[in-house]
């Protein structure tokens, strides 16, 4: 199944031409992504309140994956910065996703998944 690039916000167009990153978005959420190395990592990950119990954040990791699959990636890759708000749920969120511990530092915690 290809994946073609919907229809981009001013936003999304700005951050592609000023970073290089992607965005996937919603009316519910968003994720930016882009690739490195072997995986595609998950930067900023936001669901609106009402639908964080409505597995909206995996799907659009899961759509995120279907593309890194068909450009020949192999790995997830997020990060939880434990000083953070909100970061105990962020980190639930990874694990519940099937991510694993990729390392850790002072403020950052590595997680990362096969696809």
């Amino acid at each position: 199944m290809r994946h073609e690039q919907p229809f981009m916000s001013l936003f999304a167009e700005y951050i592609l031409e000023r970073e290089g990153k992607l965005i996937l978005e919603n009316e519910k959420g968003f994720c930016t992504y882009f690739f490195i190395n072997e995986g595609v990592y998950l930067e900023h990950l936001y669901v609106k309140p009402d639908y964080r119990h409505d597995h909206i954040a995996s799907d659009l990791a899961d759509q995120i994956a279907e593309i890194a699959k068909e450009k020949g990636y192999k790995r997830m890759y997020g990060s939880i910065v434990p000083t953070t708000k909100h970061s105990t749920e962020s980190l639930k969120v990874l694990l519940s996703y099937g991510m694993k511990l990729e390392s850790a530092g002072p403020n950052a915690i590595i997680m990362v998944k096969e696809i």
